[in-house]
């Protein structure tokens, strides 16, 4: 059973020593890793355990880094992955080629082990603040009776169920000082201590 404590990393590379390297030092900076050796067990990987950033070779057997990277962009359960290229090429052509594939950062071989470690906690922090923090934007048509939402279909819905399917927020319920005396007004006079003489 994974350790919710050590976020899980997806390693892409088919040189079984920068696999075991890379394993190595994540391990014993806290997280979790999973080892793919090419571009198909790759994917499946990713789709199976759903990491929190992908560490991905440009080069590859077969299919390579970039197509991996517009692959899983192209998947709506999957585009949200960060993914940082390992490449022993820094050349400008080939980093934005891989800025364009969707990646959003790249590590060159041989690894520097503080450069590394810099930019997988940076990526893993803006990730989990991303999942913490999901956004509704625009305008969003309230009834000014009852205070339901109209979707995008058309059809009116609480609230609550509105912000729940399109974000993290979880709903729980109480009532307000304005409103306990008006639905509860017997436990209002209690806590206040206005209790009358019966």
């Amino acid at each position: 059973m994974e350790d919710p404590s050590r976020p899980l990393l997806l390693v892409v590379d088919d040189a079984q020593t920068d696999r075991e390297l890379l394993a190595k030092i994540l391990d014993r900076e806290g997280y979790g890793t999973v080892l793919a050796v090419d571009a198909a067990q790759g994917l499946a990987l990713a789709a199976q355990r759903r990491p929190a950033l992908i560490l991905l070779d440009i080069l590859l057997p077969g299919m390579d880094g970039l197509e991996v990277c517009r692959t899983l962009k192209a998947d709506p359960a999957l585009r949200d992955i960060p993914v940082i290229f390992l490449t022993g090429q820094a050349g400008s052509d080939q980093i934005l080629a891989g800025f364009e594939a969707g990646a959003v950062d790249y590590i060159t071989k041989p690894f520097r082990i503080l450069e590394l470690m810099a930019r997988v906690h940076v990526h893993v922090e803006l990730k989990r603040v991303q999942n913490e923090v999901r956004v509704l934007r625009g305008i969003l048509p309230t009834c000014a009776s009852c205070k339901k939402i109209r979707d995008e279909q058309g059809a009116w819905q609480a609230i609550e169920g509105y912000i729940t399917q399109r974000s993290e927020a979880q709903f729980t319920h109480g009532l307000c000082p304005e409103c306990i005396p008006k639905y509860f007004p017997d436990f209002s006079e209690v806590r206040t201590g206005h209790v009358a003489d019966r």
